[in-house]
């Protein structure tokens, strides 16, 4: 079984090593990573290009143009890992935020299921204990508000942890996706739902991130909570015939 991580990179030059460090050491030898950098001018890409040629085989890269924002990024480095092969497609944050230990479990769980999901908020997971307390319930608030406005019987629906399984992929129609920001991965996970596929959450424990600065800010949050109201609508017809 083929999995190939999409690492979305934007000035992540202090971090990705790192990260490729973690992934190519745990025990998956089939592990491949797909670096999709947005032209990083702290010299990201570069180091991308580094990164695979230490370890060919294992690692590509993906260039390009410019800051297209998150979404835009997935979807593409999605079709790429799809046409070299892959029969699992993972996502993940660049900045450790989202514990690669936990990808093996992950990994055994996709076997059964279309979707699995690292989870901050099922039994077992929890969010950086260092976070201010209006951090947390901020972030527990976005969960709950966007899973219950669009009834996604998953507890994590903004996370970006995931594995996904090829046909999971090929089974939604990704071409419809609008969201490109912080709530690019509850519409995913809303399709993922529509289209009838079984998710399972693994309990993670998520951190801050370790090196670089925060891209997440209070105003994105605020404007992912409007947005969602646009995904409910944007899928109208698809909801009408789950019922």
């Amino acid at each position: 079984m083929q999995i190939t991580f999409v690492l979305p990179t934007y000035n992540e030059a202090e971090n990705l090593p790192k990260l490729v460090s973690a992934l190519v050491s745990l025990p998956l030898p089939t592990l491949k990573i797909l670096v999709a950098d947005d032209n990083s001018p702290d010299g990201t890409g570069a180091i991308a290009e580094q990164l695979a040629q230490a370890h060919p085989g294992r690692i590509s890269v993906l260039h390009r143009a410019g800051k297209e924002g998150l979404g835009r990024a997935y979807l593409h480095g999605f079709q790429v890992a799809l046409a070299q092969g892959a029969d699992v497609v993972g996502q993940m944050d660049s900045d450790f935020s989202h514990p690669p230990e936990k990808i093996p479990e992950m990994a055994a769980a996709i076997e059964k299921y279309d979707v699995v999901m690292g989870s901050r908020y099922t039994k077992g997971g929890a969010v950086d204990k260092d976070w201010p307390v209006w951090r947390k319930g901020l972030s527990a608030f976005g969960n709950f508000y966007a899973r219950t406005i669009l009834g996604i019987p998953v507890r994590d629906v903004t996370g970006g942890f995931r594995l996904y399984r090829r046909t999971t992929l090929e089974g939604m129609p990704l071409h419809r996706i609008r969201s490109n920001g912080y709530v690019f991965q509850v519409e995913l996970a809303y399709l993922g739902h529509l289209s009838g596929f079984r998710a399972y959450e693994v309990p993670i424990y998520f951190a801050d991130r370790r090196f670089g600065e925060s891209k997440m800010s209070l105003r994105i949050q605020l404007e992912a909570a409007l947005r969602v109201w646009q995904v409910k609508i944007a899928y109208q017809d698809l909801t009408a015939k789950k019922r």
